[in-house]
Parts: C-alpha cells; structure tokens; sequence
C-alpha cells in the first residue's frame, strides 16, 4: 500500500471539500497504524505549506457517540494557527463553506505550561495546565454520510475541521476541586434558541483529564510522533453528540458546575 499516494488523495480531498469513498472499504490491510502514518505525512505536508501547529484534537472520547459510528476507541489529529480562532465576547462568526458535512462538537480545551508526565493522575495533568476554556470543534468528514471506521478518521487528522475558543481561564481562577469540576459539570447545546442536546464531562471518558491522560498513554506507544510540549492546545473531545450545522444558523451553549462562560457561534458559508 502506498501510503504517500494515500496522503495526498486525504489532501487533496480535504482542501476541495470533497467526498471519497472511505479507504478502508478498497484497501486491503489499511489499520489504525497506517491511517497514523498517513496522518503523520498529511501533517508533514501541511508544515511545509507554512502551517503552524498549536496543538492536538482528541476525537471519539464521548462513549454515547460510539455505537453511532462505529468508532470505539478515541483518536488524535493536529490542529494549526490557521485552523483556530479566538470569540470575542463569547461570540464568533464561522465560516464552514470550505468544509465536508460540518458538524458542531462542543468541547472543553486546555492549554499547556508544562509537558505532562505520561499518567492517569489528573492532579498531575491539572498541575501543567496554565488555562482552560470551553471551546467549539467544527469536525468534517469527506467519507459520504459520515460513514467510515477508526482508521479513516485517523487520516483524515481527526476530522479536524476548525476550532473556536471562549474566553480562556486561569486553573485558579476556576475555584477549588476543579478535578471534580471537570467531571461534574453539565452542558446544554442549542440552535437558533431550541435546545439539541444536552452533556457533560462525564461523557468524555469519564473526565476531559481522562482524555488527556489517555492521549499521553497513545503518544507514549507513537514515536515517530512528537510527546506533548508546554505552549501546546489540547482539545479534549465532544460533550454532546455532534449535530449538522448550516449557514445562517446560531449555535450556543450554557454550562453549569464550573465557571467556564457560555459560547454562541453563528455560521456562514
């Protein structure tokens, strides 16, 4: 299999917006191990282009979402300069015409001040975390009908669309037992004022940390991928299940248990 020649349809396919038949279905042999190595070279590509990495999306750490797509274990993908955007006064407009069947995942990030230790502890995580904010991923998928297995998705760099920050926070800002904060907290996700879903951090593996940990424990078996740095965005999967999004349509949440401010992201083409 040549998995260059794969890299490049994955490319080309992304930045058209275009749909391809899934490589799992017409390559014999196409694992989770390949799809990384493509991703890696999908990567490569991008860097060379002039693309700047900021950080790492975890996808699939929401247990609800598993059987919906056949997907039962959580991935990694980069995520860029170009690819991130900031709310201003917790509102944003997106832009998602350049995107495949765009779907909104609302998420929790982190941004690192130190390189974690490769644990489960999640006081240990929390210590090398400068701040934290409620954040929206636009995840793609130019496999038609949202129809793929794991190893597509790794590809495919996560189905890693764009992402957009809230208003990030301190970890002392966000009050004591903030490790039981992150588990606890609930959210609700509405479009154009009529509530879609409702979550929390306890769909994400238990805890967004737990997402953390388990991407520290993947990196730690990858080494041909670089191990998490200080500086770096880890975005730490969907708290709902994630649901189309259109031009026109406004997009918000409320969150409830810890102090992270809601987030309204109206789109267009």
């Amino acid at each position: 299999m040549d998995l260059e020649l794969i890299a490049r349809e994955m490319q080309a396919a992304q930045d058209g917006a275009q749909l391809i038949a899934p490589f799992t279905n017409r390559i014999a042999g196409f694992d989770n191990a390949a799809a990384y190595e493509v991703s890696r070279r999908l990567h490569a590509s991008r860097v060379r282009a002039g693309f700047k990495p900021v950080g790492r999306k975890i996808g699939f750490t929401n247990f609800n979402i598993w059987p919906e797509y056949g997907v039962y274990a959580p991935i990694w993908g980069n995520m860029y300069e170009s690819t991130v955007a900031y709310a201003v006064g917790q509102r944003a407009t997106v832009r998602i015409g350049h995107l495949a069947q765009p779907r909104i995942e609302p998420e929790i990030a982190f941004r690192l001040k130190a390189a974690p230790p490769t644990t489960e502890d999640p006081g240990a995580i929390l210590a090398c975390v400068d701040w934290i904010a409620h954040g929206f991923e636009i995840v793609q998928s130019n496999f038609p009908d949202w129809k793929f297995a794991a190893a597509d998705t790794i590809a495919q760099n996560g189905l890693h669309g764009s992402y957009l920050i809230g208003t990030p926070k301190r970890v002392e800002e966000l009050g004591p037992d903030l490790v039981a904060k992150l588990k606890n907290f609930t959210i609700t996700l509405s479009c154009d004022g009529e509530l879609r879903d409702r979550g929390g951090g306890a769909n994400v593996l238990g805890s967004p940390l737990a997402a953390i940990a388990h991407l520290l424990k993947v990196l730690s078996g990858q080494p041909q991928m670089p191990p998490l740095a200080a500086g770096e965005i880890v975005t730490t999967g969907t708290l709902t299940r994630a649901l189309p999004i259109r031009p026109g349509e406004a997009w918000s949440t409320a969150l409830e248990g810890i102090d992270l401010p809601a987030l309204t992201a109206t789109f267009a083409a």
